[in-house]
């Protein structure tokens, strides 16, 4: 008898007041800015670390809202840096207004850039969610270390939502700041070209041996305790979540060749037209992967894609 794998524990039962500065912990507090959506939920949360110095990590959208609690919140300290988890538009469309009022530099993971070349006549549909332009001034890489006020901030490089995601951890507490790497109200959109399954896969087991259990992600509750867990066992849950999902593609491209409509049709029937183009980037990802480990043919033409069981 098959086992049943089920979904992730999510937590959506979070409704935070746009603008208000939370304290998390000594030293973190987090502000939500008003962009919820479909994609991201109650709005991006933007971080604030440090007492007398500071950092900031994510300062969201491009929003008078959000800019003006941001400012209330610094309250005149000293901007060590501004942190970029990544360079989608709703995490980082403030950073250069906020670095000019601050005069704080802006570091992240590099430009703007695709997880791979895009194949002829394919399309990038998160184009116009990234910023492309947007340059660091220093860029962080894996394993880079710095200090705000008397806590040491450490970069763990965390592709996959997109090539140059990072997440960040505080060394000796149990706080990981994961952008959209892992969120505790769904699974993360992971697109091709934009982002990669394969990359995704190899990130959430590299946090899997990382010290923190507390993630504060860039959308959502805290992660930590839920369903009597911590962080590590529901990044656990969501592995197992997805390489289900690649059990159910195989087993229905077992039965004959499939169009990615057809897939999308059947993991997620009730899907309504916005999630549904979530839904079908998401299959999409997951047959690349599937692809890149031989376990399935794609024929790509100019209006159709087939897809078959080798």
């Amino acid at each position: 008898m098959a086992q049943t794998i089920l979904p992730p524990t999510y937590n959506r039962n979070f409704s935070p007041v746009t603008g208000e500065c939370v304290d998390i912990a000594p030293s973190i507090s987090r502000i939500c800015a008003p962009n919820a959506s479909p994609y991201t939920f109650t709005g991006t949360n933007s971080y604030i670390v440090g007492n007398d110095e500071i950092a900031i990590i994510d300062p969201g959208p491009d929003n008078d809202r959000h800019f003006e609690a941001l400012l209330q919140a610094i309250n005149g300290r000293k901007t060590l840096s501004i942190l970029l988890t990544h360079t989608h538009k709703d995490h980082c469309a403030a950073a250069k207004q906020l670095s000019q009022k601050l005069d704080a530099p802006i570091w992240f993971g590099g430009q703007h850039q695709l997880s791979r070349p895009k194949r002829i006549f394919e399309a990038n549909l998160l184009h116009r969610a990234c910023d492309w332009n947007l340059r660091p001034d220093k860029k962080l890489k894996d394993g880079d270390c710095f200090k705000v006020d008397d806590i040491t901030i450490k970069v763990i490089a965390t592709p996959g939502h997109c090539a140059n995601h990072l997440s960040f951890g505080i060394k000796g507490q149990k706080f990981l700041f994961s952008g959209d790497h892992v969120m505790g109200w769904n699974s993360t959109l992971v697109a091709p070209p934009d982002g990669s399954l394969k990359d995704y896969f190899k990130s959430l087991n590299k946090l899997m041996k990382q010290e923190w259990s507390h993630y504060l992600p860039g959308h959502g509750d805290e992660i930590a305790d839920l369903g009597k867990k911590d962080a590590k066992k529901f990044v656990s849950e969501l592995l197992r979540h997805r390489e289900n999902r690649n059990s159910q593609i195989l087993k229905l491209a077992g039965n004959g060749p499939l169009k990615p409509g057809d897939i999308v049709n059947s993991i997620y029937p009730e899907a309504f037209a916005k999630i549904r183009i979530a839904a079908m980037m998401t299959v999409m990802a997951h047959v690349e992967y599937l692809e890149q480990k031989e376990l399935l043919v794609v024929k790509r033409g100019l209006f159709t894609t087939k897809i078959m069981a080798v």
